[in-house]
């Protein structure tokens, strides 16, 4: 791979720009993968919750409480559940939400996928590399008193 500055140039450049360059190509990178299967990426974020819930499944709260923060999904996330069970793919059971059969294989097809998109996404960046770099921009993030969470 070529780089777009030498090393002492690229000491220079705005972490702003590059992180969000990044996310922009990643995030667009998976959407587009997802689209295969019909799914937004908050509705492949609640097929997980809900997936991890095993039996008991999970709420539209226990749901919401982990995914709001998720790129700005926020309230943005009812719509996607509704989706999901309009489709099948969920159910609903005294207040929890449930995968249907179908919405079980939809997300295992798409796990699948979403192993290949992230070997791709990675590759050729040894783990502690990724590793550094997640530690970087947490320390930006908490350097500017900014806020960030994922499960």
């Amino acid at each position: 791979m070529e780089y777009s500055h030498s090393d002492t140039e690229l000491i220079r450049q705005p972490i702003g720009y590059w992180s969000r360059a990044a996310s922009k190509a990643v995030v667009t990178y998976i959407r587009e993968g997802l689209s295969e299967f019909g799914l937004s990426q908050p509705q492949w974020w609640v097929l997980n919750q809900v997936f991890d819930g095993g039996e008991d499944g999970r709420t539209r709260d226990e749901v919401r409480a982990v995914l709001q923060g998720y790129l700005d999904v926020g309230t943005a996330l009812e719509p996607e559940i509704d989706a999901l069970l309009s489709r099948g793919l969920l159910t609903t059971t005294a207040q929890r939400l449930h995968l249907t059969p179908e919405g079980r294989d939809l997300r295992a097809r798409a796990a699948e996928r979403q192993v290949s998109m992230r070997a791709r996404i990675h590759d050729g960046i040894p783990d502690e590399d990724y590793v550094a770099t997640l530690k970087v921009l947490q320390r930006m993030i908490h350097n500017t008193n900014g806020q960030a969470w994922h499960h």
